[in-house]
């Protein structure tokens, strides 16, 4: 069986690894010129979840490597007020086994780590741009410098734009939630340090304003491994009709848009988001995927955001794709047919991740009540006498983490892809 992948994202890059752990002839295709090319380094979380589907995908050594470039893992999560005022602490739970514990890499690391081992299979500077499924069951990837591609197997993880997706399913929809985000970087020097709320240095922090904002601050320590410089990370969120026309708005300037729209929030964090290098600044408006059918599985298949989009609302999309990644691999090495192996990872996998979907989208959907003139300050007021309320009550809080790390944790730990013998 030879199989072609679509894209070197989180995802790709995770399945062409398991592949070719198993003895499976695998292609992975990349746009990008280079390995570092189009990529910021901001954090992703890696959940449980995630952790084992890479550490069952994986060899042992890029495994390691991977672990190596981590930053130290949150030990918390905190719920502030816009002022930094306390409405909820939480513990996040930590494993020490490197296999099953959370995480957080940064993009440029985590890349780099995964590509490591794979320079037989990827190929960069290669723009996919369709497919034909031939008569005789194979499937060809045609590239925009006219060269193709023929394998048993396509599997798209070209991400959110996915070409793909748009051939193989036209009907699917991807939407607006009606969110905007800007997000910037900044050193993580002693002096700025100062500037963070309490308990931000070791943990995540969500800071809730009065009008359906929000703002998340990651603190990122790589304790000297060399892999990147410590830096504080932020990302400004709320609905589109708060921000002003920013289409040709220079990253200075989109960082002064957040200063403008937080006048009152507490002044170290409108200090932190002036100190964001004007470079790291960039604006989104947040899309997500609606709910899909089942389909006729083919020798064709997706895998993260290319088939279930979802917003950051939850940290959970990179390791949606993880594991989508670990179930295909799974499937396809267990079953000769390649075929009812894609429509048994097809089953699955549109289940969970459209759940991952509508869970993300409520943390981040600009129709909630929040975003609202007049009833978002009533929703706010609400929402945050829920959490102090829950944070007072032990049995309530640990339910409520309980709920949060169940929506992160799914993988079994009883499969690992082994080497092709």
């Amino acid at each position: 069986m030879r199989v072609l992948i679509i894209g070197a994202g989180t995802g790709g890059l995770c399945l062409a690894h398991g592949l070719k752990k198993a003895g499976v002839d695998v292609a992975l295709f990349e746009r990008d010129r280079t390995p570092r090319s189009m990529l910021i380094g901001y954090r992703v979380g890696i959940s449980p979840d995630g952790s084992r589907a890479l550490h069952s995908c994986l060899p042992p050594d890029v495994f390691a490597e991977f672990v190596r470039t981590t930053a130290r893992p949150p030990k918390h999560i905190v719920m502030r007020t816009e002022k930094y005022g306390e409405l909820l602490v939480g513990e996040v739970d930590t494993d020490r086994d490197a296999s099953r514990s959370e995480k957080s890499v940064s993009r440029i690391a985590m890349r780099t780590a995964l590509l490591g081992g794979l320079d037989d299979v990827v190929r960069f500077d290669k723009t996919f741009t369709r497919f034909a499924q031939n008569d005789d069951g194979t499937v060809t990837a045609f590239f925009d410098d006219g060269t193709s591609e023929t394998g048993d197997v396509l599997v798209g993880a070209d991400g959110a734009q996915s070409r793909v997706r748009r051939q193989y399913l036209p009907d699917a929809k991807v939407v607006d939630t009606g969110i905007t985000s800007i997000a910037g970087k900044l050193p993580l020097t002693e002096e700025n340090a100062k500037l963070l709320p309490p308990l931000a240095d070791g943990g995540i922090t969500l800071l809730f304003g009065t009008r359906g904002e929000f703002v998340i601050i990651h603190v990122m320590r790589f304790d000297g491994t060399g892999v990147e410089d410590d830096y504080i990370m932020w990302g400004y969120a709320a609905s589109h009709d708060k921000f002003p026309d920013m289409k040709d708005m220079s990253q200075s300037e989109l960082k002064q848009v957040v200063l403008n729209l937080t006048p009152k929030f507490h002044p170290h964090l409108r200090k932190l988001f002036a100190l964001a290098t004007p470079e790291t600044v960039f604006q989104i408006r947040v899309r997500t995927s609606e709910r899909l059918r089942p389909w006729q599985p083919s020798n064709v298949t997706m895998i993260g955001d290319s088939v279930h989009l979802m917003t950051p609302g939850r940290g959970i999309g990179a390791n949606t794709a993880l594991r989508d990644a670990e179930l295909l691999c799974r499937k396809l090495t267990e079953g000769e047919d390649a075929v009812r192996a894609i429509g048994e990872y097809e089953r699955e996998m549109i289940e969970y991740g459209f759940q991952a979907v509508e869970s993300s989208r409520e943390m981040m959907n600009g129709s909630s009540l929040v975003h609202k003139p007049v009833i978002g300050r009533v929703a706010a007021v609400f929402q945050r006498t829920f959490l102090r309320v829950t944070n007072a009550v032990p049995v309530l809080k640990r339910r409520m983490l309980a709920e949060d790390a169940a929506e992160r944790d799914h993988v079994s730990s009883d499969h690992e892809v082994v080497h092709a013998r």
